[in-house]
C-alpha cells in the first residue's frame, strides 16, 4: 500500500469526526448568535422606553409653569411633539412583530395628541386672558393624556421586561450549551487525532525512522544500513538515498582527479603569466633601447638638414651677388626654393615628428619601469593642482570647472595627478566651442562593504565635460597609443589615455569611458583606498 493511501486513511477518520464536531459547534454557535441579537434587541426596547416619557414630562411642567405665571410663551408648541413622534415611531419600529406592544404605542400616541390638544387649548386661553377657561387645568395635579400614555407606557415595560428576562435566559442557555459543545469538540479532536498519531508512530514511524538514520549516515560520508523493503515511497527515498550515496562516492572520486587537473593548470597559468611579466618588461627595455638608439640618428639628421638650410642660403645669397644670365639664375632659384626647400621642409617635419614618437613611446616605458612611492594621496590637492597649471586655458575658454569631495587614495602622487592632468587636460582641450564649456570632477557613491569581503576597496572616480563627445565607432580605440581623435582641436601625441589605462592598472584599477557624440564625455578611473600592491 502506498504512503498516499495510508496516509488518507490514516486522515479521513479524524476529518469525519471534526466535520461533525465542527456542525455542532457551528449550530450552537448560531443559536447563540441569534439569542444575543434578541436580548440586544430587549434592551434597546427598554431603553427607548425609559427615555420616551421625558420630553412629555418635560412639557407638562412648562405648562404647568405658564399657568403659574400666567405667560404662553413657556408653552413648546413644535419641538417637543417633533421629538416625541420621533421616539414613538423608533419604539414601534422596534416591536413590529408584537401586535400587544404595537397597540400599546399606538394608545400612547393618542394620548400624546390629546395632550397636545389640551396644550393648545391652554395656550390659546393664556394668550387671550380667558381665566374661567384655566381653573379647571389648576385644579388637575396631572393631565389625564400624560397620566394615561404613562399607565400604557408600564404595561408596555412591564411585558417588554418580562420578554427580557426571558431572552436573557435563553442566551445564558445557550452560551452554556455553547461551552459545552466548544469542549466537547476540542476533546473529540484532541482524541482522535491522538489515536491516528498512535495508529501512524507504529510501521510508518520505524520505517521514517530508518529513513532518516540513511540520511544523517549520507551527510556524515558513513556507510549506509540495508535498504527497505516495500514499495511505499519510504522505500523509495530511502532507495534514492542509496543511489545518491555511490553517485557521491564516484563524484569524490572525480573530484580528486579534477582536483589534479586544477593543480596543474594553476601551475600552468603560473608560468604563462610568469611569461608574460618577462614579456612586459623585455618589451619595456625593449621599447627603451630602441627609442634610445634612435635618438642620435635622429639628431643627426636634424643637424644634416640644418647644415643643408645653411647651405642652401649661402647658395641663394651667391647667386644674387654673382652675375649670371637669367636663364640659368631662375633655374637654380627655382631648384633652391623649390624642389630643394620642400624637400627640406618634409625632412625637417619628419624629423620632429619621429621626435615626438620617441619621446611618447620613452614616457610609455617608463610609466612601465618607474619605481613608484606607495602612500596615501590626496586625490583633492593633486587635482587642485592641475586645475591651477590650466588656470590660462581654463581662463581663455571660459570653462566652468566643478570639483566635487575626492576622498583620498592609497597610490603614488606624481602618477595620481598625471591620471587627472591628462584626464582633465583632454576636457579643456575638446570643449565644444558653440557652447559653455562644463568640467565636473567627483567621485561615485561608494556600495555598501560586505563584512566578509577582504580584498581592498576601490573608489571610481570620474571627469565629466559637455564637450564634443566620442563617436560610438572610435569608443573601443579611445585608450590605445597615437590614437587621436578631432586631432585639429589640439597638439599632442595620442599617449595621455594609453598612460592613464597604464598608470590605473599598475594601481590595479581600470579606466573606462561613456560619451555620446556632440554631448559630452565622462571618464572613469578606479583607485585602491588601502594598499593594494607593490610594483
Amino acid at each position: 500500500m502506498k504512503l498516499f493511501t495510508k496516509g488518507l486513511l490514516l486522515i479521513a477518520v479524524p476529518s469525519l469526526v471534526e466535520l461533525l464536531l465542527v456542525g455542532m459547534l457551528s449550530k450552537t454557535q448560531e443559536q447563540t448568535t441569534q439569542a444575543a441579537q434578541w436580548a440586544s434587541h430587549s434592551k434597546q426596547v427598554l431603553y427607548q422606553a425609559s427615555v420616551i416619557v421625558d420630553p412629555l414630562l418635560r412639557e407638562a411642567s412648562r405648562t404647568r409653569a405658564s399657568l403659574i405665571v400666567g405667560d404662553p410663551s413657556f408653552i413648546d408648541r413644535h419641538v417637543v411633539w417633533i421629538e416625541l413622534n420621533d421616539r414613538l415611531a423608533r419604539l414601534e419600529k422596534f416591536v413590529a412583530d408584537d401586535p400587544l406592544q404595537v397597540e400599546r404605542v399606538r394608545r400612547m400616541r393618542e394620548a400624546v395628541n390629546a395632550f397636545r390638544a389640551q396644550t393648545e387649548s391652554l395656550y390659546a386661553a393664556l394668550r387671550d386672558g380667558r381665566r374661567t377657561e384655566l381653573a379647571a387645568y389648576e385644579r388637575e395635579p396631572l393631565p389625564a393624556p400624560i397620566q394615561a400614555f404613562r399607565d400604557e407606557l408600564d404595561a408596555f415595560v412591564a411585558a417588554e421586561s418580562r420578554l427580557d428576562a426571558q431572552r436573557s435566559l435563553e442566551l445564558a442557555a445557550t452560551r452554556d450549551k455553547q461551552r459545552y459543545a466548544l469542549i466537547a469538540a476540542i476533546t473529540g479532536s484532541m482524541l482522535t487525532w491522538a489515536l491516528a498519531a498512535l495508529a501512524f508512530a507504529g510501521n510508518i514511524g520505524r520505517r521514517l525512522a530508518t529513513l532518516t538514520g540513511n540520511a544523517q549516515r549520507l551527510g556524515r560520508a558513513q556507510p549506509l544500513s540495508a535498504p527497505l523493503a516495500g514499495n511505499d515511497e519510504i522505500a523509495q527515498l530511502d532507495a534514492v538515498l542509496h543511489r545518491t550515496g555511490a553517485r557521491l562516492a564516484e563524484a569524490e572520486h572525480e573530484q580528486v582527479t579534477l582536483q589534479a587537473t586544477l593543480e596543474a593548470r594553476a601551475q600552468e597559468l603560473t608560468q604563462v603569466n610568469d611569461n608574460l611579466r618577462q614579456q612586459k618588461q623585455d618589451n619595456d627595455m625593449f621599447i627603451y633601447s630602441v627609442s634610445h638608439d634612435l635618438r642620435s640618428p635622429l639628431v643627426n639628421l636634424q643637424g644634416f638638414s640644418r647644415e643643408l638650410q645653411v647651405s642652401c642660403d649661402e647658395l641663394r645669397s651667391m647667386l644674387d651677388s654673382v652675375r649670371l644670365p637669367d636663364t640659368e639664375r631662375s633655374r637654380i632659384a627655382r631648384v633652391l626654393d623649390g624642389n630643394l626647400s620642400e624637400a627640406l621642409h618634409y625632412l625637417r617635419t619628419a624629423v620632429a615628428r619621429s621626435a615626438s614618437i620617441i619621446d611618447a613611446l620613452l614616457r610609455i616605458s617608463r610609466a612601465g619601469r618607474l619605481e613608484y612611492q606607495w602612500q596615501r594621496v590626496s586625490v583633492a590637492r593633486a587635482v587642485a593642482r592641475v586645475v591651477e597649471s590650466l588656470h590660462q586655458a581654463i581662463g581663455e575658454r571660459s570653462v566652468s570647472v566643478s570639483v566635487g569631495e575626492l576622498p583620498p587614495v592609497w597610490g603614488d602622487p606624481t602618477a595620481v595627478e598625471q591620471i587627472f592632468a591628462n584626464l582633465i587636460g583632454n576636457a579643456v582641450n575638446y570643449l565644444d566651442p558653440a557652447r559653455s564649456g562644463r568640467i565636473e570632477i567627483g567621485t561615485l557613491e561608494q556600495p555598501a562593504r560586505d563584512p566578509g569581503e577582504r580584498a581592498p576597496r576601490m573608489r571610481t572616480y570620474f571627469v565629466r565635460d559637455n564637450g564634443l563627445g566620442i563617436p560610438a565607432a572610435c569608443m573601443p580605440k579611445m585608450f590605445s597609443a597615437f590614437q587621436r581623435l578631432h586631432g585639429d582641436r589640439a597638439k599632442g601625441d595620442g599617449i595621455g589615455l594609453a598612460l592613464v589605462r597604464r598608470v590605473t592598472e599598475r594601481h590595479g584599477g581600470r579606466a573606462w569611458v561613456e560619451s555620446t557624440e556632440g554631448v559630452g564625455s565622462t571618464f572613469f578611473v578606479t583607485l585602491p583606498e588601502q594598499p593594494l600592491r607593490v610594483s
